[in-house]
Order: C-alpha cells, then structure tokens, then sequence
C-alpha cells in the first residue's frame, strides 16, 4: 500500500520581509471534506502498515490492562465532615465518585457516575467537583468533546437532581462562598483562554449572572477558588512570568474584590492563608523562590516578611499549613523533598526516601487541625503510594499502594541516576530504568524520553504499562533536560526563548551519551516525546537524523512559527514569554531556525510514528498533519512514517480508563516491529 499524498495547494506567509511556501496550510480548514479524506487516509495507511503486527498489538494492550486492579478505589480523604473517594467498577471505563458521612464505615453516597453520563458519548472528562459548605451542593464541569470547553452543573444532593440551567463555556472549576448559595467560575473567550469571572446565585436565572473581574491581557489566565482555611476567595491571574491576585471575604460573596499586590513583570507570587496571615510563595528577588508572610490587612510587597530565604540549588516548589507544622516541597539535584517545620516546637527535618530517582509531592491535606500530612511516593520501580505521616511521632503509614497484578516485583529491575555532559559543559541528568541482566554492550534497545518546556519537570515515576517495554530487553530512561525545572529556576531560563536550541542540544548529548555508555546504539535507540515535547522530537530528528531508529511523536507542537504568529489559536498569546513573540524579527529569526515543519530536509529520517487528536485545543491537529505531509514529500530513505489521527478525543487523547492504552499499545507496538522484537 503506498502512503497517503497530501494535495500541494500554494500559500505564501511572509513576515519580515521573509517568505514562506506552506503547500498544506489548506489542512486547518477542518470543515473541507478533503481534509478529513485525507486523516482518514492515514489512518487507513497505519492500519495496513501494522496489520502484520496487529496480534502484537492485542497482546500488548491485554498485558497493559492486566496489570490493572479493575475494581480499584482511591484513598478517602476527610473533609468537612465527609470522606470522599473515587472507585472504578470492574469492565468500566470511567469512574464513580463517592462520600461518606462522619466515617469510613457510613453508606456510601454516590455523587457522580460518570459510566452512566457517558452513555452515548464518544468522549468525556468529568472535572472540578466542589461541593458548598453545607455539604448540599455539587458543582462540576463535562466536556464531550475534548477541546476543554466545560459545562457546569449544579446537583442537589439531597434529592440527586441536577438543576436545569447549565453554564456553557467555563473551565469547569467553580467555587462556592460560604453561603451555600452563590457559585463563582470562570468562563473561556474565543482562543480558550479564562478571561472573566461571574457569580451565580442559585435562585437565579443564568442570564443574571454579574460579572466580576475581566481579564483584559491576553497574556494572562484566570482562575477563581478559595484557600484551605475557607476564610477567602481568590481571584488569580497568571502569565508565564507574572501573576495577580484578588482576594474577598468568603462569607461577603456580595463583596468587592482586594488586590493583594498589584502584579509587575518577572514577579510571580503564590498565596494562602492561615489565622491572620497570609503565606506567600514568591521569586521577588529570589530566582529559586522564597517563602514569606504578611498580615491579612495589609498585603502588598512592602509588608512582606521572609521565613525562608531563597537558595541558589534549592527550588521552592510547593507548601502546605497545618496548626503546628509548616510542610514545603522543594526540589535539589532534580529530585522533589518534603521538609517538615514545627510551627511551635522549631523542628525542621526531611523525609528520607532511600532511592537514586524518585518523585512525591504534597498530596490531599484539606484539614489544619491534624498531625498527619499526607503526601504521594513513586518511583521508576515503586508504585504510586499514598502516605499519611505523623508529624509528631515520625511514623508512616502506607494507605494505599497502586496494585500491580500479573506478579510484579520490584527488585527484578534496576534504577540508575546518570550524568551526560551538554555542549557548555552543563551535566544534564538521565534517569534510567531496566529489567536486571542486559548487558550494557550497547545491544539493548532503549527508549529516551523527553520535554523540556514550561518548566514543567519531568519525574521519574512509575508505569505499569511501561513493564512490557522493560520485559522486552527495553532500557527506559528520561533526559532532564534544560525547558524544565528539575535542577532550579535557571534550568527553565536556560532552556526558552533564545536558549531554546540548548533543550535539543541537550536531547542529543544524552543520547549520545547514553550510546558512548554502551546503554544501547543508534541501531537500537528509540525517542519519544509529546506536545512541546513532540516539539523536541520534531527538531531533533531534523537535527540528527542518523543518531535515531525510531521516533514516536504525541500531539507535536511542530508548527512553531506559524502558531505563534496566529494570536487566534489557543495558548498562543499566553506563550510568548516561552517561545517569544515571532512578530519581533528576532524571535522570527531564531524560531524560524529550529521550528520542525520549516527545516524538514531531503534527509533519511528515522522510522516515525506521529499520533494527534481532531479536537486538540492545546496542538491543533493540523501542525502533526502537515508535519507528515512535508515529511512525505521531502525524506529520502525507505523509513516508515505514520500519522495516526484519533478523530473522538482532545490533547489528552482517548478518555477511558482503558481505551487510553490502546494507543500505547499502538506505540509499544510500531517501536518493538521496528527493533524486529516478536514479543513472545
């Protein structure tokens, strides 16, 4: 079967006095039946491409959901009064979620089936339950679509009815104020972006919701909720470099909103309240974040007083306040650590977690008035694990751990923490993880993960599905990589904006590295990447087309320059202060330098599988299309390329519990046919 040939239908973009020639722009137009005749091509393409594999395929995806406990149920949590948990029924997709009163032992009360909403739904994501304070009430928001447009319903819960009014086009978030009656939310403007924030009342009708704040730079996002102690709302606003909030007596909905500290550029800062004090978390003349307090009447910078200074290898992530403890999650050395403070008695100790690559974080805690601080655990061989840990007395408690089944142990395979040297000399950190007894003589297939953006860290957590790649001979590893945040603040600067080639540079050091090491070789190294990481995949096959067997990509962010240069296209304003504004020559320049789709190259690529969804609303699908398409026409070689469009999901790809794993299946499948591994 020969591939799929995009029709070249002619567009000149021309942007500072440069011209572009994009022969498949025409693929943005979603409502041309040509373009779905063309999606639909490609996916019949892949179909018959893999068709040889297609009982590998079966097999994989039964081992991937065999190792999944069907009947599975979270661990509750206390808060006002009730324990909530969600439970997953046996065979189902989606799950149900559930409280109980005063105790675990109570019946159960279901406040949401979502197998039941979505019968007759191609897609659903249920989101944003908040219940009001009198325990009445539930808010919650549906998207069917996958583009991340919300409905929000309101349920009594008393009598199990929804109220008939929805409110269309939010986020899905809501919050109630301390009078049970009146609901704050957020609704998304033409490009997706939170921009206004109305109240509702539940008495009445939806068209006489008042606006309270509108968000008026298209830099910024907003969001509405209320801190832990329930004493405030809050309005935030949040750019990639600065952030905004408001605050009003939650038991005032009525109210007018107070600024807390007007916002200035390059200064964010993050709030929450205990008695009369409101903590902040802030990188005011901190690059790696400090943490500071001030009094609930008087809150701009001036009164700001710090508690902990900032650190030059120490990045404040997260804090956490109970009556007599203080918790903050930092990072160091790319690993997460929780520090627990005593408020009263000055202690100051970390947990000891005892492995080379790890990952927690601050978990569920709604309650001050506890020594128990619950926190998450995992590793690239430990489950996820949820702890509660007494403050007071040292002790743990593990209250669940994710059940692996099919017989799993953990000390069948190795973790390793390693260090290859970037082009400046940077050490960039690789996670490693691989079943025990391959032979590091450069023979064994190795997967090389990446991202690299938005200083979102990459952690090394655990994966059950990821055990039929490791039992396979597969050595799985993750390149920290500089876009994120795993060494500090710095680690993201070195890594946007005009650093931004030093996140591909780095890619391929660590791959380099990792062949040099004998770990595996070019004949046996696959990478993987999704969205700004499918960006990097993007660019560095482009880059180094000879050091790779094969490459999957997910959602790719692959179109940079002609995105950015389209403020209609969600995200796309919000992110010039990560990619830089192209209308600028200079960003133009350098972007237009690395940008994937525009330095496609009669090349032999590696063998590719490209995956997207029709409803993205974070990569459209017309960036991977068109990506393909350009690719098409230019590589040279007989390596496979494959686009596989999911026609029913958004940027999370398919919504079920299950389904989901079809398509890593479909990945697992196209990397371990190209390594010519049967999977008996």
């Amino acid at each position: 079967m020969n591939p799929p040939v995009a029709e070249k239908i002619r567009k000149e973009l021309t942007e500072h006095g440069n011209t572009r020639t994009d022969n498949y722009f025409w693929l943005n137009e979603i409502d041309n039946p040509k373009v779905l005749e063309y999606l639909n091509a490609e996916n019949n393409y892949t179909d018959e491409m893999l068709k040889h594999a297609k009982a590998l395929q079966e097999k994989l995806y039964n081992e991937i959901i065999g190792r999944i406990k069907q009947d599975d149920t979270s661990a509750p949590y206390r808060d006002n009064g009730y324990y909530y948990y969600t439970r997953y029924e046996d065979g189902k997709e989606y799950p149900v979620y559930c409280r109980k009163k005063g105790t675990i032992d109570a019946p159960e009360e279901i406040l949401l089936n979502a197998n039941e909403m979505a019968k007759g739904q191609k897609f659903l994501n249920v989101t944003g339950l908040s219940v009001s304070m009198d325990n009445k009430f539930l808010s919650y928001g549906v998207d069917t679509l996958g583009r991340r447009k919300y409905n929000i319903y309101i349920k009594n819960l008393a009598t199990g009815e929804d109220y008939k009014d929805k409110i269309p086009n939010t986020t899905g978030f809501a919050t109630w104020a301390n009078d049970n009656k009146t609901l704050f939310y957020t609704r998304k403007d033409k490009a997706l972006r939170g921009y206004k924030i109305f109240r509702h009342k539940l008495e009445d009708k939806l068209s006489d919701d008042k606006e309270i704040y509108h968000e008026k730079d298209e830099s910024f996002s907003i969001t509405v909720y209320k801190t832990k102690s329930d004493k405030f709302l809050v309005i935030g606003s949040f750019s990639i470099v600065s952030s905004e909030y408001r605050i009003l007596s939650a038991t005032d909905p009525d109210g007018d909103f107070m600024i807390f500290q007007q916002r200035e550029r390059d200064i964010e800062y993050y709030i929450d309240h205990y008695e009369d004090i409101f903590y902040i978390k802030t990188n005011l003349n901190a690059k790696n974040f400090r943490l500071m307090k001030t009094p609930v009447d008087n809150t701009t910078k001036k009164n700001w007083q710090e508690i902990i200074p900032n650190r030059r290898n120490v990045l404040l992530e997260e804090m956490e306040i109970f009556n007599d403890y203080l918790v903050l999650q930092e990072k160091k050395n790319g690993l997460n650590r929780l520090r627990i403070i005593g408020l009263k008695d000055k202690s100051d100790k970390y947990l000891d977690f005892g492995e080379a690559a790890y990952s927690t974080s601050i978990d569920r805690n709604p309650e001050f008035d506890t020594n128990l601080f619950r926190y998450s655990y995992t590793s690239l061989i430990t489950p996820r694990s949820i702890i509660d840990y007494n403050m007071k007395t040292g002790e743990k408690n593990i209250l669940k751990q994710d059940d692996v089944l099919g017989g799993y142990n953990k000390d069948d395979y190795a973790i390793e923490r390693l260090n290859a040297t970037a082009d400046d000399n940077t050490k960039i950190p690789i996670s490693i993880v691989y079943r025990k007894g391959i032979k590091k003589d450069g023979t064994s297939p190795l997967l090389l993960y990446g991202y690299g953006s938005y200083a979102i860290s990459t952690e090394p957590v655990f994966n059950s599905a990821r055990l039929s790649l490791l039992n396979h001979g597969f050595i799985y590893a993750i390149a920290h990589i500089r876009g994120g945040q795993e060494m500090g603040r710095s680690w993201y600067e070195d890594g946007k904006l005009f650093n931004k080639k030093n996140t591909f540079t780095d890619f391929i050091n660590c791959a380099e590295f990792l062949i040099k090491e004998k770990y595996t070789s070019k004949e046996k190294l696959c990478i993987m990447g999704a969205s700004a990481g499918g960006l990097l995949i993007g660019a560095v096959v482009n880059m180094r087309p000879d050091l790779f067997k094969a490459a999957v990509a997910n959602v790719p962010f692959v179109d940079v320059i002609t995105t950015m240069l389209d403020e209609s296209i969600p995200l796309t304003t919000g992110e010039f202060d990560e990619w830089g504004n192209p209308k600028l020559k200079e960003y133009y320049d350098y972007i237009l330098s690395y940008s994937p789709y525009d330095n496609v190259e009669h090349q032999n690529y590696p063998a590719m599988m490209v995956l997207t969804s029709l409803h993205d609303s974070q990569v459209q699908y017309w960036e991977p299309a068109k990506w393909v398409a350009r690719l098409r026409d230019k590589k040279i070689g007989n390596n496979i390329l494959l686009l596989k469009t999911n026609m029913q999901a958004g940027h999370g790809g398919a919504s079920g519990r299950f389904e989901k794993f079809r398509e890593i299946a479909l990945e697992y499948t196209f990397l371990l046919d190209q390594l010519n591994i049967k999977g008996e």
